[in-house]
């Protein structure tokens, strides 16, 4: 009798790192969600999470039976630093944001003389009183004349709605008012 030559089956769903890593981001989807909404994040932010999660998984862990084996504090650990990490990028780029504001001159010039003396002083007034604001205050200002709704700033800004409305509404009165006291009447000016 002749013996058969000894053929290997893999066992594929311990080997395979795409099924264990899909395995292991299921089961613990729900509490990579809530650390991250936890530290803020939104629903897309989220999403980022978990991906981060899987990638950093597979590269430390490299087999499926590996991944599969993970204990439930190694995943939670490798949450937390993608989430905090996720923080950090977004926090960076948005100081980034911050520090690439245009600093160049917020009112518009008029070809006519008399509109461009006009414009100059009014720009003039308008830059003293957007510099007497924080600097946070003065990136939404600057944003704001620059064409952005309050949407958008707050995502450029990483702030809620709320927020951003809150400091745009505000910087706006105590511009109006340092205007006004400058002698000029912000409601009337027409370039």
């Amino acid at each position: 009798m002749t013996s058969q030559p000894n053929v290997r089956v893999p066992d594929a769903p311990t080997d395979d790192p795409s099924a264990a890593l899909t395995a292991v981001v299921d089961k613990f989807a729900a509490f990579i969600r809530q650390s991250a909404g936890r530290h803020g994040l939104a629903q897309h932010e989220q999403d980022e999470a978990i991906q981060e999660v899987r990638i950093r998984l597979w590269k430390a862990l490299e087999t499926g039976e590996n991944i599969r084996s993970a204990p439930a504090s190694y995943v939670y650990r490798t949450t937390v630093s993608a989430v905090v990490d996720y923080i950090r990028r977004r926090r960076a780029k948005r100081e980034d944001a911050l520090e690439t504001l245009p600093a160049e001159p917020i009112a518009a010039r008029s070809n006519e003389a008399d509109a461009s003396v006009r414009a100059g002083d009014v720009e003039g007034a308008l830059e003293r009183a957007l510099q007497t604001l924080p600097t946070a205050r003065q990136a939404v200002v600057r944003l704001h004349l620059s064409g952005y709704d309050r949407f958008e700033i707050a995502d450029l800004l990483g702030w809620t709605e709320a927020k951003t409305r809150n400091h745009l509404y505000r910087s706006l009165e105590l511009m109006r008012i340092q205007l006004t006291r400058a002698g000029f009447n912000p409601g009337s000016y027409q370039p």
